[in-house]
C-alpha cells in the first residue's frame, strides 16, 4: 500500500504518524511546501514576541525526525500541484529548482490546510502588510518587528481581532510597541457573543490595546520617505505604521481540489464524508480545508482549529488501514489567552443558535476561581446557552483569569454528552480550595438555569434594561447603599436586601419588581422572598457588575466578591 500525504502539519502529520503506526510495511509520502511539518500554528505569535525564544520549539518534528522514527519519505520545500485521478497520480513541483515529476498513490490525503484571507484591496501586496499562517510568516515578521525595535519605531496597527490578531496584539505590546487593532466588526473574537466580548474591550484597553471597533479597512497608502503604511478605513480615517498584520480571517486553501474535480462546499471547502473520503473514494481530505458538521446542529460548517484536523488525520488513517473510524462533528471548543485573562467557548453561542433557528435562552454567572477564603480567587463570568424545553446544554462562554481552561472542558464533554443543565447540577467535581469552591461554576450554572427552567424565578437581560426604563418599570436594587451609591441602573430604587422583609409595602404588588444585585445571587434571594409575599419577580441575569460591563464599558475586576459585592481581602 502507497499512501501519498498533501500537507505535514497537523492533520497530515498525524495521519502519517498513524499510518506508520498501524502498517509497519505501507510506503508513505508526505510532500509540504513550506520547509517545515508537524509545526505548532498556535505557537507563531509567541515567538515574534519572544516568549519563545528558540526556534527549533516551534516544531514537533523535523523531516529528519520523522523520517528516522517512522520511516516517511518526507519532501519539503515541495508542491502537489495537479491530480490524475484516473491514472491514481500527482504532479510535484520541486520549489527549489523548478523541476516536476509524477507520483503514483493507491490512497491520497489531503491536507492543504487555509490560507490568509487577503481581501483585493489597494496596496494590499505591500511588503509591510504581514500575515502569520506559516512558520516563514513567522519568521518574516519576527526580523521586522527586531529591525523596527532596534531603529525605535515601534508602532504596529493589526487588522482583525480573531484569535491570531489578539494574539500578535499581546505579543507586540509586549515587545514595547504601540498597537492600534482594527475591527471591522462591533467586538472581537467570533468565538463570543457581543455582550461576552465586552468584557474583554475592557480588559485590552486597560493593557493598552488601541482598539478600535466598527472599523472597515479600504485601502493602504504607502509613503516611502518615512517607511510607513498609512491604513484607510471606510469611515475617512488613518492609521500609520511600519508594520501592519493582517489578521481578517483563513479560507480553505482547495484549488488543488477544486482542479481535480472534487465536491466543493461552504467557501470551496471539500466534502467529506464522516470517514473523510472526499467524492473520490480513493482520496481523503483533513484539517482546515473539509467542511464538517457542527455537532450541536448537525449542520455543515467551516472549524478551523488543530484539534479537529488531528482527529481527522487520525480517522482518515484509520479507514485507509481498514478501520472503522468516524468523525462526527466538531463543536469548536477554544482557548485564547490575553495578557493574563483566559478567553473560552465551546459549541454555539447565543447568536449562532438564533441564526439556526434554534430556540435558546441563556444564563449568566459569576464565580470564584477557587474558594474565596483561600488566597489567590479570581472571578470568571460564564455564559451557557441552553434549549428552555429540554435543558439540554448547547453552548458555554467563560472570560475569567485562573482555571477557566478546566471548565470550558467540563462544558466541552456536557454537550458531546447532550447533557442538561439538571445533569450539570450532578456532576461530582473534584473540590478542595485552592482548586474550587464547593459548588463549582459549573455547578452553579446548572443550578441558575434550572432556577429558570422550573420556574423558581423569572430572568431579564442587559439588553432588556432600556426597554424595561421606557416603560416605567418597577426597578429594585438590592445591594447596600454604599454599592448603590458607586453605580446603579437608572430609575431603580435602593432596598438592601437585609431590609427588604420589612420594607416589601413600598413596592406596588400590582407590578412585577425587576431585582438586580451585584452577581444575581443576593437577587434571586430577593425574588423568592417577594414571591412568598405574593409579587411577581424578575431577576438581571448576572447582574449590574455584568451590566455595566457591557452598558458602560466598565473595566473587568478580576478581584472576588462576597455576596454584598464587597471585595474579598
Amino acid at each position: 500500500m502507497k499512501v501519498v500525504i498533501v500537507g505535514g502539519v497537523a492533520g497530515g502529520a498525524t495521519a502519517a504518524a498513524r499510518l506508520r503506526r498501524l502498517d509497519e510495511q505501507a510506503e508513505i509520502v508526505m510532500v509540504e511546501r513550506t520547509g517545515y511539518v508537524s509545526y505548532a500554528n498556535c505557537g507563531l505569535p509567541y515567538y515574534v514576541g519572544d516568549v519563545i525564544t528558540d526556534k527549533r520549539k516551534l516544531t514537533l518534528q523535523s523531516p529528519k525526525s520523522f523520517r528516522e522514527r517512522f520511516d516517511i519519505d518526507v519532501r519539503v520545500c515541495q508542491e502537489v500541484i495537479g491530480i490524475n485521478r484516473a491514472a491514481k497520480t500527482v504532479l510535484v513541483r520541486n520549489l527549489e529548482d523548478g523541476s516536476e515529476y509524477e507520483e503514483s498513490y493507491d490512497s491520497l490525503i489531503l491536507s492543504p490546510g487555509a490560507k490568509a484571507v487577503k481581501p483585493d484591496l489597494p496596496g494590499i501586496e505591500d511588503r509591510r502588510i504581514l500575515t502569520l499562517r506559516t512558520v516563514e510568516d513567522t519568521f518574516a515578521m519576527k526580523q521586522r518587528a527586531d529591525e523596527l525595535a532596534e531603529q525605535g519605531r515601534t508602532r504596529a496597527v493589526v487588522i482583525g481581532g480573531g484569535f491570531i490578531g489578539l494574539e500578535a496584539a499581546e505579543n507586540l505590546l509586549e515587545r514595547g510597541f504601540d498597537v492600534t487593532l482594527l475591527q471591522r466588526g462591533n467586538h472581537v473574537m467570533p468565538t463570543l457573543d457581543y455582550d461576552m466580548a465586552c468584557e474583554v474591550h475592557a480588559y485590552a484597553r486597560e493593557h493598552g490595546l488601541d482598539l478600535r471597533l466598527n472599523q472597515s479597512v479600504n485601502g493602504f497608502v504607502a509613503d516611502e520617505d518615512s517607511d510607513e503604511l498609512a491604513v484607510t478605513t471606510a469611515a475617512g480615517d488613518e492609521y500609520h505604521a511600519p508594520l501592519v498584520v493582517l489578521a481578517i480571517g483563513v479560507t480553505p486553501d482547495t484549488r488543488l481540489a477544486e482542479e481535480a474535480g472534487l465536491e466543493l462546499g461552504i467557501k470551496k471547502s471539500i466534502v467529506v464524508d464522516k470517514h473523510m473520503r472526499t467524492s473520490d473514494p480513493a482520496i481523503f481530505a483533513v484539517g482546515d480545508a473539509v467542511q464538517v458538521k457542527n455537532f450541536v446542529t448537525g449542520d455543515d460548517a467551516l472549524i478551523s482549529l488543530a484539534g479537529p484536523a488531528n482527529k481527522q488525520g487520525r480517522i482518515a488513517a484509520d479507514v485507509i488501514c481498514g478501520r472503522d473510524s468516524s468523525f462526527d462533528g466538531s463543536q469548536g471548543s477554544s482557548v485564547l489567552k490575553l495578557f493574563g485573562m483566559t478567553i473560552a467557548a465551546t459549541g454555539l453561542t447565543e447568536s449562532a443558535a438564533q441564526r439556526a433557528g434554534i430556540a435558546c435562552d441563556k444564563a449568566v454567572t459569576s464565580s470564584p476561581s477557587h474558594a474565596t477564603y483561600y488566597p489567590g480567587a479570581s472571578n470568571m463570568t460564564v455564559k451557557t446557552v441552553f434549549e428552555p424545553e429540554s435543558g439540554r446544554i448547547l453552548g458555554a462562554q467563560i472570560v475569567g483569569f485562573e482555571r477557566v481552561d478546566k471548565r470550558i472542558d467540563v462544558l466541552a464533554t456536557a454537550i458531546r454528552a447532550r447533557m442538561t443543565a439538571a445533569d450539570l447540577e450532578e456532576l461530582d467535581l473534584a473540590y478542595a480550595p485552592p482548586y474550587s469552591s464547593a459548588k463549582d461554576p459549573v455547578n452553579m450554572a446548572g443550578f441558575v438555569i434550572e432556577n429558570v427552567r422550573t420556574g423558581l424565578v423569572a430572568q431579564h437581560h442587559w439588553n432588556d434594561v432600556a426597554r424595561l426604563q421606557q416603560e416605567g418599570a418597577q426597578l429594585l436594587d438590592v445591594r447596600t447603599e454604599g454599592e448603590f451609591a458607586r453605580g446603579h441602573i437608572e430609575g431603580a430604587v435602593n432596598i438592601p436586601l437585609d431590609e427588604l422583609r420589612g420594607r416589601v409595602k413600598e413596592l406596588d404588588p400590582e407590578r412585577t419588581v425587576y431585582v438586580n444585585c451585584h452577581s444575581g445571587l443576593r437577587s434571586y434571594v430577593a425574588c423568592r422572598m417577594l414571591a412568598g409575599h405574593g409579587l411577581a419577580c424578575s431577576n438581571l441575569s448576572g447582574g449590574y457588575r455584568f451590566y455595566a460591563l457591557v452598558q458602560n464599558d466598565a473595566a473587568f475586576d478580576e478581584t472576588p466578591t462576597h455576596p454584598c459585592g464587597v471585595p474579598i481581602s
